[in-house]
């Protein structure tokens, strides 16, 4: 990735902004906050959105205002950054991982019934790589068991499944705007959607120590307010988001373009699916040695989630063992995320695929 070419031709605009926020000395919860949350609102069906300090922050404030905690379960994909599934244990509560669908690598709907118990509070679908996970069986299910859905939205702001935008299905949803994510921030950062106004209320509640006012407390809550610097941050940058996803989108047709299908298999889109490719995973059965080969060859790669979560250490004594979720696990030793930002020109693609031509004629 290359975040500075990003947000270079905005400097302007966010040294001034900062510099507003010095003299005026608002720096927690202040105009520019209430303006970012009415923004992504907007775009959003008009759900109400809270600023909070970082993605994770949401998913467990999310996780808290639905009523999760010890002994509950919550079922979500193992191929996930560590947070969806930390988030859930925070709680005392016990994730349940679900197999992903080969094609998006999303938490596959149709394998969720089968692991709905009594104890069963929510389901976390993750919209992984910015490509939108399966939502219409997932509710589906959601609804005929009672169960909650938060949407785990922090790598596919502006993705979408049909008519439906990334953020408006679930009960919840959760935005990280850290530095690297298709709608970033100069920092950590996050927001919390919520399908209505009691939710709403009740986040805000619990963002800023279970209280409205600062003098009366009625949960117990967090210290997780989005700061003015990174509110104004992502108020310069959302007007851009959707030219830079279209860009990231071209970056991928110039991929399949240029031949890098006859080398690895390319990331696809499920039918009606908008992907706004966060990441461009590409897989490959010698991904390791594919990748050293990049590597010494100047060409950047990285591999995301090489262990799922239901193989890391912290989860051993849930009784996951390898093979036990055999989409997630193939995923995590083939997937390989390739250079896709939205300062790509075409020249530096056909650099790439170029590369990984030399590096798999060599494995």
């Amino acid at each position: 990735m290359d975040i500075r070419a990003q947000y270079a031709p905005l400097r302007g605009e966010l040294d001034a902004a900062l510099a507003e926020i010095l003299d005026t000395g608002a720096f927690i919860l202040g105009p520019r906050v209430r303006a970012i949350e009415d923004a992504v609102s907007k775009r959003l069906e008009n759900r109400p959105c809270v600023g909070v300090a970082n993605g994770t922050d949401a998913l467990v404030i999310a996780l808290q205002a639905l009523g999760v905690g010890p002994g509950d379960e919550v079922i979500t994909t193992p191929y996930t950054f560590y947070a969806t599934a930390e988030a859930i244990a925070r709680h005392g509560a016990t994730p349940v991982f679900v197999d992903v669908e080969p094609v998006g690598a999303c938490l596959d709907p149709d394998l969720i019934e089968e692991k709905v118990t009594e104890k069963t509070k929510a389901i976390i679908p993750v919209h992984i790589f910015g490509h939108a996970a399966p939502m219409t069986s997932t509710l589906t299910t959601a609804a005929e068991n009672g169960l909650s859905v938060i949407e785990d939205a922090a790598q596919a702001f502006g993705s979408a499944d049909g008519e439906w935008p990334v953020g408006t299905m679930g009960d919840i949803a959760t935005i990280s705007f850290f530095p690297t994510k298709n709608f970033p921030g100069i920092g950590d950062g996050g927001m919390v959607v919520c399908s209505d106004p009691d939710l709403g209320a009740t986040v805000k509640r619990l963002r800023f120590h279970g209280s409205e006012d600062k003098v009366i407390f009625t949960e117990v809550g967090y210290n997780s307010r989005l700061d003015e610097i990174q509110a104004a941050a992502v108020n310069i940058f959302l007007p851009h988001v959707d030219d830079w996803n279209d860009r990231r989108r071209q970056v991928a047709d110039w991929y399949r373009e240029a031949g890098l299908g006859q080398y690895v298999t390319l990331p696809e889109e499920r039918d009606g699916v908008r992907h706004i490719y966060h990441l461009y995973v590409v897989r490959h059965p010698e991904r390791d040695r594919l990748r050293e080969l990049l590597v010494e060859d100047g060409i950047g790669a990285a591999v995301y989630y090489g262990t799922p979560m239901h193989l890391q250490p912290v989860f051993s004594g849930l009784g996951y063992s390898k093979g036990d979720l055999p989409v997630a696990e193939q995923w995590a030793d083939t997937g390989l995320a390739l250079p896709m930002h939205p300062n790509l020109t075409r020249e530096q693609v056909d650099e790439v695929v170029a590369a990984v031509g030399r590096a798999v004629e060599r494995i």
